[in-house]
């Protein structure tokens, strides 16, 4: 209950406290004794172009009647299980009371004021605040309340003032209410909007003198809300009454939107519409800025589904701007509005500009079109020289350039177009760097005119009446008159377009016209549009001079004639678009130029305008980080207004902005340079302060402690304030006189045994936020028990995604001995079961938390332990996620490599403007220390340390305030810190960093040099080389030498010998640093560089003539052919070259050629018979070299390898081929011989070259024979040939039909060779031609054979010989037969033959014989001739040489007479013989017959 004997001020300022309370106003704060603290002057605008929120506030508490909600929370306190009529006696009590005090008050406050005016009215007094404006920050469309408390005598009149304007309630009734009571002044602003955004200021003055009080007032718009439409041009005005019964409300809006042209972007706002109908989905608009769009090509719209879309299939600079979905209601409209930026797409050539946007056109008519558009924004580019502008036919899509040189002002009119056809035009930009990509391209716009002397009237019916003005006057005239009012309607550096007045008078004639100009005031006219006729009353004249003044008139012209020429026009210049001449050329710069925070990634700036508008079309607004010198477009196309607000900003970066003006002359020039401005929310009131807990009491004081607002409004909590009252009562006291500066207070001056609540409220600069909910009520009794209270204050640090760091404060009351250690618990959220962290108690106040569940939500508490036991537990944390925050980065620890300093940095993932970085070791905070020394430089804070030692090992952490719990930690080991202080030494003791110690290499001619490289050095290097303790110079024999750029410094001793043995040193200084590195080069390190020195020396002296520059090698081409070969160089014509193997020369068929650079020797059908000692030597007269190839051992193998490599890829499957003695397996290759290492499988065993499984092959197959086969040999067979590397292998399964197959084709081949082998035949004897002279006696005889024993029968000219006297024939010994004839003549001449036959088969011997007579000569022997063929057939037979098959061809063997049979058997019927080669009917002597088959008759003819 208040005292009675309250001083009057105090009791006054609670009364008018409560009369505040009892207001709408949206942060309700008490007025306190204490002034407070003075606010920024920060001029805030509001950001109506912009629809993002600027920040999020917690939704403001709706408050009930005050009585009413203390009587609820006490009843709630007390009276819960107290009967209704205990109820209602309390409450009548407690009213009563109240009551009786209030009117005590009433009457002592009247008391007290009158004496006061009364003391004023004796003292002169010059006003004076007690109580000044303060700042407030409020949503849209809710009330303020600024008041102040003034003194002074005489009473001070006070007027209120926004920006420096006088404000007067009765301009704007209801807006504006102005109140005096007791000294207390307010200004009331009812349902803000973003215009009430200002700086207020209420001016105090009596005759003693005047005083200001200042305050700013920013109203902000809640997240979602439309826009208003106080800026004009941006907000679309309604387009008319729309009628639904739908109620929208929007869930899920669009924000600000970046895109790049070209690009595809979709704008969704997700609705709740009730009832919702599929067939009737909300009427919907969208606009960009003050236009509605309509579907299009460039814009597609949709609604339904519960969501409004708005696509931009091909995003262009023209569609930048603020986007307004309207949708209409039952109540109205609901609107959400929100920017979209497009930026340039990449240029075609680099530091080209960005297209042109907005392309129009304007005053269409026959002779022209006027092209217009904006100027793109360039930053960093070079400046726009000019701009090209292109047509295109509609129904086309060839683009023609129109202008020949670029145009430097936005706008161009094009003439030679063809009349009534349709165009559409785009823009280009051009500078320096090359030509933008083409602006989107202009509506379409046909070339015609729209003015006519023509009046049509339309009449009912079917029928006009066209009627021209002429008739309308009655007059009619032939020559038109002449035209009037000649004036320039647009003047630029380019060109200037002419307008006059048409004649009235035209002659009933379609006109021309003409158009002349003249020297300043001369007559003397010179014809413009020479060649061109003009139908239309406007035409652009270009290539006028510069400075220079003209007069224009002009002439109509009808088919009757030319006019008389009109009234020349004034005096016209062209101008300099950079001259200040009224608005003509670039807009001057715009004005002072002022940014302030928006949100996080936003800033509000606003300039002044310029001077000189000059027609202006709007303002590009750049950006730059504070440090860099690149500026960057906040906007890429004009907007219309002062003031923008900039997206897309980094958070915690510094910026500075900077504005242009544009109009069709280009860009203004730049603005200057707003103040620097840090990336962060704007500044607010704080949030309530939360958690109250009573940390001690001793039975007349409480400690209280709290938890820091959620929000602290972008700046740092400077008070807080706290309140209380007795549980049970109404009215609220200030706990002390003071406010408390951090977040635990001790209450005095308390009763004991009562009850009592408190609330807390906290400020900044930008005010005094928001009361905390009441505590629960807490007894003033003093604690005793033993074990300790509770701890307080748990924070979180070191966040990461499976632990974190838990701090604490400790109790502030210990019990009855000292807090020895503390228990942890801990539990997930929305759970009641906490478990115990820590085993054992903690003895620091922080631990370390892990294996915490990623994602997951924790909450702890804390409980302190001393001798008795646990004490209380604190209050339950707030929830914590474990998971990092995006871009956390840890501690580094390393070396300054300028100065060595060991130091320990952090970068920060996000920092605030009032951010600070607090470097603690085991998490203590290092307040001041000789160890270390902390700087801040943006958002790393570094920690060096002065002289590390092991004092300084330890766990170093740091924090970062107002960053969300950025932190890290680092912990510091013996042996981290040995590596640092070694690093540092040696920054601090330099050495020149070597990147290879020194070392040797032989050079050509037997060089050595001797070399080191430096990973870096300075051109004031200094070295030495010092040889066995003796420094070596530069001289002759030794030449040394270094190259800064490589840093390698080297010596080369140009004869090395035995005298060079020993150790070599190099030292090298460079500035402070220096290094030497050693090389020894004794023994046999040196012998092996004493011998690799002599043979480069040998080498060196071998290349000064003919020489191989490589060696003999081989390799192995396609056909298994192996080549020799060898590459020469330093040869000329007469050198020769020679090939030797074992010391024999090889001559070739092909002499080498040594000028061909190269030479080979090829090796065919290599094989062990190849190998041996090959040499290659050339010469000439300049020397000899040779080089020698032993292909012997591992060189043979290797050769066969590759020739089994080739061979094995090129081998064909297996074949299977039958011969008289067996079954034979072949495979063909490009080249085969037996040093090949090649395999025969059967099934799973190898198989051994014996008797019966012969291995063999030829220079084109190998095979394997199986001799009389039997079923054993059935089975799977493969070859495999392997070429060192890899296995080659083919196979053929012998089984089943296959087998029986190739068995009775080897039985048939058997046969034939037995009866090949026993057939009746010649074995010798006989000769081909016989020549005898007449009479004497011819004997013919030859050894036969066959078994059995053959028949032998002879032939004269295919007739059978019978033996008689003249012809006598013997057969004896079954061997010898002969064929007498005695006393031969002319007649016995003839072909005779003799066949020998058994039932093998048999063989027919021709035998020419001539008998000349008695005294002639000789004549020359001729084989007889038969009348017919007489050739038997052969039968088939094996070959010699195993060949590819090839198809077998019919035999042509005729048949013998029916009447003589064969004895040969009949071969299967299967078997075909095969077809010999046409021969003469007489066999020569030594043909084989063959056995004929069974169907063929012996060639024997029949006996006579």
């Amino acid at each position: 209950m208040p005292s009675r004997a309250m001083p009057v001020i105090q009791q006054k300022q609670k009364k008018v406290s409560q009369e505040f309370h009892s207001s709408q106003h949206v942060q309700q704060i008490s007025s306190r004794k204490s002034v407070s603290k003075s606010v920024k002057k920060e001029q805030v605008e509001a950001t109506e172009a912009m629809a993002e929120p600027a920040y999020k506030v917690p939704a403001f508490r709706q408050r009930q009647p005050e009585g009413m909600q203390e009587y609820q929370r006490m009843a709630a306190h007390f009276g819960r299980d107290l009967s209704s009529l205990q109820q209602e006696l309390h409450r009548m009590k407690v009213a009563t009371h109240e009551q009786v005090e209030n009117i005590e008050i009433t009457r002592e406050v009247k008391e007290k004021m009158s004496m006061r005016k009364e003391f004023q009215a004796e003292t002169p007094k010059a006003p004076d605040f007690l109580v000044g404006l303060r700042s407030h920050t409020v949503w849209e469309k809710s009330p303020v309340k600024l008041f102040c408390t003034v003194s002074g005598s005489p009473t001070p009149i006070v007027k209120w003032f926004k920006n420096a304007d006088p404000i007067d309630p009765l301009s704007a009734p209801g807006k504006y209410k102005i109140e005096s009571k007791y000294g207390v002044h307010s200004l009331i602003i009812s349902r803000c909007s973003v215009a009430d955004s200002a700086v207020y200021s209420a001016v105090a003055t009596n005759t003693e003198g005047k005083i200001k009080s200042k305050a700013t007032v920013c109203v902000r718009r809640p997240a979602g809300a439309a826009e208003s439409a106080h800026l004009p041009g941006l907000v679309p005005l309604l387009s008319g009454i729309h009628r639904s019964k739908l109620e929208v409300t929007f869930l899920d809006r669009f924000g600000v939107t970046f895109g790049t042209e070209g690009q595809s972007v979709t704008l969704v706002a997700n609705l709740l519409v009730v009832p919702d109908l599929p067939n009737l989905p909300p009427d919907a608009e969208w606009y960009r800025d003050d236009t509605l769009l309509k579907p299009s090509r460039w814009a597609e719209m949709s609604i339904c589904g519960g969501a409004a879309k708005l696509t931009l299939p091909h995003l262009n600079k023209d569609d930048e701007g603020l986007y307004t979905l309207r949708i209409w209601t039952k109540d109205g409209t609901t609107e959400h509005s929100a920017y979209l930026f497009v930026k340039d797409a990449t240029p075609s050539v680099a530091g080209a500009p960005g297209a042109p946007m907005d392309v129009t056109v304007s005053d269409a008519n026959k002779d022209y079109i006027l092209v217009s558009w904006k100027p793109p924004n360039t930053t960093n580019e070079p400046v726009i020289t000019g701009y090209f502008v292109d047509r295109r036919k509609s129904g086309t899509q060839d683009w023609v350039q129109c202008n020949s040189a670029p145009v430097k002002v936005c706008k161009l009119p094009v003439h030679g177009l063809t009349e009534g056809a349709s165009y559409h035009f785009r823009v280009r930009a051009v500078n320096s760097a090359g030509i933008s990509l083409p602006s989107r391209m202009s509506t379409g716009v046909t070339a015609a005119d729209v003015e006519s002397d023509v009046e049509v009237i339309k009449i009912e019916g079917k029928y006009d009446i066209v009627i021209r003005q002429e008739e309308l006057q009655g007059v009619y005239v032939t020559l038109a008159d002449p035209p009037t009012e000649v004036h320039a309607t647009e003047i630029n550096h380019t060109y200037v377009v002419l307008s006059w007045k048409p004649p009235s008078l035209r002659g009933r004639a379609p006109l021309t016209y003409l158009i002349e100009k003249s020297v300043g005031d001369s007559n003397f006219w010179q014809r413009v549009n020479t060649g061109v006729q003009i139908r239309s009353p406007r035409y652009p004249i270009y290539d006028l001079e510069d400075k220079t003044q003209y007069r224009f008139r002009v002439t109509a012209v009808n088919k009757y004639g030319p006019s008389e020429p009109s009234e020349p026009s004034e005096l016209i210049q062209k101008v300099d678009p950079h001259a200040s001449i009224p608005n003509i050329g670039v807009p001057s710069a715009p004005g002072q130029v002022i940014a302030s925070r928006n949100t996080k990634t936003s800033a509000f700036v606003q300039w002044d305008p310029p001077k000189h508008l000059n027609n202006l079309m709007g303002y590009y607004v750049d950006c730059c980080v504070v440090g860099s010198k690149t500026w960057m477009p906040c906007n890429h196309r004009p907007y219309k207004l002062t003031r923008f607000v900039v997206h897309g900003l980094i958070p915690g970066e510094t910026y500075t902005f900077r504005a242009q003006a544009v109009n069709a002359y280009g860009l203004s020039d730049e603005s200057q340079e707003s103040a620097p401005l840090f990336i962060d929310a704007a500044l607010t009131a704080p949030s309530a302060p939360y958690g109250i807990s009573l940390l001690s009491c001793d039975g007349s004081s409480m400690t209280l402690a709290w938890k820091r607002p959620k929000n602290t409004g972008g700046t740092k909590i400077t008070a807080y304030y706290l309140d209380k009252r007795e549980a049970g009562h109404l009215n609220w006291k200030e706990a002390s006189q003071s406010p408390a500066t951090i977040r635990v207070h001790k209450v005095e001056n308390l009763t004991a045994g009562l009850f009592y609540e408190f609330k807390v409220q906290a400020g900044n600069l930008a005010g005094v936020g928001l009361a905390s909910e009441p505590s629960k009520a807490f007894a003033c009794e003093a604690w005793t028990t033993p074990e300790p209270g509770p701890a307080y204050d748990i924070s979180f640090w070191e966040v990461r995604d499976s632990s974190l760091l838990l701090q604490w404060r400790a109790p502030m009351y210990n019990g009855a001995s000292p807090v020895t250690g503390y228990f942890v618990e801990m539990a997930k959220k929305g759970s009641s079961d906490f478990v115990t962290v820590n085993a054992e108690p903690e003895s620091h106040r922080y631990l370390k938390v892990t294996g915490l569940e990623t994602g997951a939500l924790y909450v702890f508490k804390v409980r302190a332990v001393n001798a008795a036991g646990k004490g209380k537990a604190s209050e339950v944390s707030d929830a914590v996620c474990v998971k990092a925050l995006a871009g956390t980065k840890e501690i580094e620890y390393g070396v300054d490599e300028e100065t060595g300093d060991v130091f320990l940095s952090f970068e920060a993932s996000e920092i605030s403007e009032h951010s600070k970085f607090t470097w603690s070791k085991s998490y203590k905070e290092i307040a001041e220390s000789n160890r270390v020394t902390a700087s801040v430089a943006g958002r790393r804070s570094k920690l060096t340390f002065v002289n590390p030692e092991k004092e300084d090992l330890g766990i170093y952490s740091v924090a970062v305030s107002d960053a969300n719990g950025v932190s890290a930690s680092h912990t510091i080991s013996e042996e981290e810190l040995n590596k640092m202080l070694e690093l540092s030494y040696n920054i601090r003791h330099p050495i020149v960093p070597l990147k290879t110690e020194l070392s040797y290499e032989v050079l050509e001619k037997g060089h050595v040099r001797f070399w080191l490289q430096a990973q870096k050095m300075s051109s004031a290097v200094s070295y030495r080389f010092i040889v066995n303790d003796k420094e070596v110079t530069s001289g002759e024999g030794h030449k040394i030498s270094h190259d800064v750029s490589s840093g390698v410094i080297q010596m080369t001793i140009e004869h090395f010998t035995k005298a060079n043995e020993g150790t070599y040193t190099l030292q090298i200084h460079d500035g402070k640093a220096k290094n030497q590195s050693s090389l020894v080069l004794v023994g046999d390190v040196f012998k092996a560089a004493l011998k690799e020195a002599e043979f480069q020396r040998k080498e060196h002296i071998r290349k000064q003539g003919p020489h191989f520059s490589e060696y003999l090698t081989f390799h192995v081409d396609d056909d298994c052919t192996v080549m020799l070969v060898c590459k020469l160089a330093n040869v000329k014509k007469e050198t020769t070259f020679s090939w030797f193997k074992d010391d024999e020369e090889i001559v070739l068929d092909v002499a080498p050629n040594p000028m061909s650079g190269s030479c080979a020797l090829p090796i065919p059908l290599f094989s062990r018979k190849d190998q041996g000692i090959y040499k290659a030597v050339l010469s000439d007269d300049r020397g000899k070299d040779t080089s020698v190839y032993d292909i012997s051992g591992q060189v043979f193998e290797d050769i066969i390898n590759a020739i089994a490599h080739i061979a094995g890829s090129s081998a064909s499957e297996l074949m299977l081929q039958c011969t008289p003695e067996g079954i034979r397996l072949q495979c063909y290759m490009k080249y085969y011989t037996e040093e090949m290492k090649t395999s025969w499988f059967h099934k799973e065993s190898k198989i051994a070259s014996s008797e019966k499984m012969r291995i063999g092959g030829t220079s084109e197959m190998a095979w394997m024979q199986i001799c009389e086969p039997t079923d054993r040999e059935k089975g799977h067979y493969t070859i495999e040939i392997n070429d060192g590397k890899a296995s080659h292998t083919r196979a053929f399964d012998l089984s089943g039909q296959a087998y029986n197959d190739a068995y009775a084709e080897f039985q048939r081949l058997k046969a034939a060779a037995f009866a090949e082998k026993n057939r009746g035949r010649v074995v010798g004897g006989l000769p081909d031609v016989v020549t005898i002279m007449e009479y004497k006696t011819l004997s013919l005889t030859c050894t036969v054979w066959g078994d059995p024993q053959p028949e032998v029968t002879w032939f004269k000219n295919e007739q059978e010989v019978v033996s008689d006297a003249h012809n006598k024939i013997t057969f004896e010994s079954g061997k010898f037969s002969s064929l007498t004839i005695n006393s031969v003549t002319v007649e016995d001449s003839g072909k005779y033959s003799i066949n020998v036959r058994n039932k093998y088969g048999g063989e027919f011997v021709e035998i020419t014989v001539s008998v000349y007579k008695q005294g002639e000569e000789i004549p020359e022997p001729k084989l007889g001739q038969m009348s017919r063929s007489a050739a038997a057939p052969k039968s088939p037979a094996p070959p010699s040489k195993p060949q590819t098959p090839a198809p077998s061809m019919k035999p042509a063997t005729p048949t013998p007479p029916p009447s003589v049979k064969s004895p040969t058997p009949t071969p299967p019927p299967s078997v075909k013989a095969p077809t010999p080669a046409p021969k003469s009917p007489t066999p020569p002597r030594s043909a084989k017959s063959p056995t004929p088959p069974r169907f063929m008759r012996s060639p024997t003819p029949t006996k006579k």
